[in-house]
Formats: C-alpha cells, structure tokens, sequence
C-alpha cells in the first residue's frame, strides 16, 4: 500500500495525516473540530488549539493515520504504551497499540513501525491488512469477546517489549511478544507471548484463527 502522508506545519506542533491509513473513525473532527475541519483548505489547523489537547485527539486516532512532531526536529510528540494490547473491536478491526512492527511475510522492510494500528480482521479490506472500515458495508458481525481467560503463555512465542505483528500469505496474523489482549469493552481478556489471530472474517474462534482461511480467498492480501 503506497502511503500519502500530507503535513500541516503549526507554531509548536507540526501534524502528518498518512491518508492511506485513515479508517474515518472521525475521532479527530468530533474531538477538536477548530483544528479538523473538512470544510476547510488546508483541513488542519495545529494552531487553533493547545499542544496538550492536540495531543490528546492525536492519541486517540486507532489507525495511526494521525501524527505530531515537536518543533522543527521532527521528534515524536508520541511515546508508546508500555504494555502492548491487542483490542476486538465489536464489529470491526483489531487495534494495535504500544511498540509494534508490523511485516509481510518474506518482505525485507516492515510494513509499519508504530505505537498505533487498526488492523482488518473482516477480509474485505482493499488497504489490507490496514481497515478501511470495509467492514460496516459487508455487515461483518463479531461482538468482541472473549469466552475465556486468555492467560496462558505458549512456548511457540518468544516474549518481547516489541509487538512484532506477521501477516501471513491468505492467512492470519501471527503476533509475537509480550502482549495483552482485550475485549470490546477494554477489559482484559488476558496477556500472552503472542497469538495467531483471525484476518479472514470467517473463524469460528475469533478472534483466534482456526485455519478457516484455507477454505476462502477473503484474506488473501
């Protein structure tokens, strides 16, 4: 996927919006809507709001699709999670946050490196494995909970601070590292050294993979 990173330079915070990666969760024109504003050219507008509510819109962005640098040094206003959590969305992708890499099966560079990503898990997106909220459209319906507890550390994974996230070929997303998973709500559902989860849309163990990819073509990306 070819990103388009457009970048809107304000007094003390300069914003990147990489619009490949927007999944229209619009909690930045709900958020501060004087700084994001559709209607308007350029759409954003760093100055018309403090550093610290920027921020805090920013942050809430679950794509990543949202960046702020500080000054003119291009350093991160952003600083990770310190525990890494895999969220069900009810209905929707899957919500990375904390120090992620993010590879394709057998590419020499990751696909991303971030502190925030909205992952499909429905097998319709056509930005995948990024969501392009092509799930609303196709009626995907999973409630995003977890039947239970999850804590159960596998020796097949090796535990690490850096959630490293592997989309594999027609298959599911291998992730590996130390990592916490939670339901719908944001109650933890339990921590891990990793998790093979479901991107095809049709696991009956969502959203576990239960290798029902092998009978489509949904997560073929």
């Amino acid at each position: 996927m070819t990103s388009r990173t457009h970048t809107f330079k304000g007094r003390l915070i300069t914003v990147t919006f990489d619009v490949g990666r927007c999944m229209h969760a619009a909690h930045c024109v709900k958020g501060l809507p004087a700084v994001f504003d559709r209607d308007r050219k350029p759409w954003v507008d760093p100055d018309q709001a403090s550093a610290t509510a920027l921020m805090g819109v920013i942050e809430r962005c679950p794509s990543g699709a949202l960046k702020a640098q500080l000054g003119s040094g291009g350093r991160s206003a952003e600083r990770p999670q310190r525990t890494n959590t895999v969220q069900v969305v009810a209905d929707g992708p899957l919500y990375l946050r904390g120090q992620i890499t993010l590879v394709a099966d057998g590419a020499p560079e990751p696909l991303a490196e971030d502190v925030r990503l909205a992952l499909c898990r429905c097998g319709r997106s056509k930005r995948a494995p990024f969501c392009d909220a092509s799930h609303v459209k196709a009626g995907f319906r999973d409630p995003g909970v977890f039947t239970a507890p999850v804590d159960k550390p596998d020796d097949a994974f090796v535990g690490g601070p850096r959630l490293t996230v592997e989309v594999k070929p027609g298959g599911p997303l291998r992730a590996t590292g130390d990592l916490q998973l939670l339901d719908a709500a944001g109650k933890p559902a339990g921590s891990a050294k990793g998790a093979v989860l479901c991107r095809c849309g049709r696991s009956k163990s969502k959203p576990f993979c239960d290798g029902s990819h092998r009978e489509t073509a949904s997560g073929s990306s």
